[in-house]
């Protein structure tokens, strides 16, 4: 059985109550793209090209410029069309123990978005937001050092194929994809040898992640693992005593004004903190915003600037090809393609869910979309480069 959690609104209101104070209201202030520097040409042609179909199912774009909301643009789709034949079929995006439930990929009631609303899938943007409430409480002395190795948070007598690289894991492995476990996500995800999809049709992901075999000393080598970022919301609870969710919602959200989510959680009730997060394009860029801000929110502090920074700051290269992007914590790293020595930080989702925020230009930019099945998808570098052009 799937587990879901309180619907978020509910559990809003129930931890507003709590803190005796309704979360501030924030509205976000819109103008035109000119009255804060940008060029419209750019933003329209995008939007032209998003309309005609050329990068496939792109369900929403949004466009900030210091503060100001410039473009917002969302684009219908019929998804029961769409994926129809595939909701029908057998496949690892169509999960086999419950596929009328929330990680059947095709399932128009789950994805792209929370039961046909407005609330759109993140995805793998789910772990960053998840570094981003483990900064929140680290902030606050809730957290330990992420030098921490994680094996703190287990009976060891319960965990399979131990050794002594898994008992050197740490904290900080897990935030940099690094911990050395036997993973293999590197292949699509329609692909049975994908162990991300022996992960979600395991009943237990936890167990699934930390029983893997360890492939090489931890911390030597970036290697792209959901069921490491899973084991984040074990450790959160027993390092804390709270949900990551609650936790989320009180610490993070709720400063933000951020009242309605979803957040999946695992077949064993653990939070999916590797991809299960649902958000509103508007409310997600709060969160990217909040970093251009050094973590400060009408005037409070949300994360330290240390934290901002250090989880934003490359720590690993994820492939040796020219041009591919380094990671923070849970961060994508890329290059600025007009300013090589400076950064865009970004989340990455299955189906192109690309939260970036721009330092450099003040600049935050959402796209959601669904493409799952190979359709043509988003250029993500050579839009980039037509963004940050545009950026007087």
């Amino acid at each position: 059985m799937t587990h879901l959690s309180l619907p978020a609104a509910a559990l809003a209101l129930l931890v507003a109550s709590s803190l005796g104070a309704q979360p501030k209201p924030f509205t976000w202030p819109t103008s035109t793209p000119q009255k804060v520097g940008l060029n419209a040409a750019v933003l329209d042609s995008l939007n032209a090209e998003i309309t005609a179909g050329k990068y496939g199912n792109i369900d929403r774009m949004l466009v900030i410029r210091r503060g100001t909301i410039v473009m917002d643009k969302t684009y219908a789709r019929d998804y029961d069309r769409i994926y129809g034949d595939s909701l029908r079929s057998t496949s690892s995006l169509n999960n086999s123990h419950d596929p009328t439930g929330p990680f059947n990929y095709f399932n128009p009631w789950w994805h792209p978005t929370y039961r046909r609303g407005t609330l759109h899938t993140l995805q793998s943007v789910s772990k960053t937001v998840a570094s981003a409430v483990i900064g929140a409480a680290i902030t606050r002395g809730d957290f330990p050092d992420i030098n921490t190795p994680i094996l703190k948070y287990w009976d060891t007598t319960t965990v399979a194929k131990l050794d002594d690289r898994k008992r050197r894991v740490t904290i900080r492995h897990l935030l940099t994809m690094s911990g050395g476990f036997d993973w293999n996500e590197s292949i699509p995800y329609s692909d049975p040898n994908n162990t991300a999809g022996a992960l979600e049709a395991s009943p237990d992901w936890v167990k699934f992640t930390i029983d893997r075999p360890m492939m090489r000393e931890p911390g030597t080598q970036f290697n792209y693992s959901s069921g490491e970022s899973a084991l984040l919301a074990h450790i959160f609870f027993r390092a804390t005593g709270v949900d990551i969710e609650e936790y989320a919602a009180r610490h993070l959200f709720a400063p933000l004004g951020i009242t309605n989510w979803q957040w999946k959680r695992t077949p064993s009730g653990t939070i999916d903190t590797e991809g299960g997060l649902y958000l509103e394009a508007r409310d997600l860029a709060r969160i990217w915003q909040l970093w251009l801000q050094g973590g400060r929110w009408n005037g409070a502090t949300v994360v330290n600037e240390q934290w901002v920074r250090e989880s934003v700051t490359p720590h690993i290269a994820t492939s040796t090809r020219a041009g591919a992007p380094q990671y923070g914590y849970k961060w994508w790293l890329y290059s600025n393609p007009v300013q090589k020595d400076k950064l865009i930080w970004a989340g990455s989702g299955f189906g192109g869910q690309f939260p970036m925020a721009f330092p450099d230009q003040d600049m935050v930019v959402v796209f959601n979309a669904w493409n799952i099945t190979g359709a043509p998808t988003l250029p993500l570098r050579a839009v980039q480069e037509r963004l940050i052009k545009a950026a007087k």
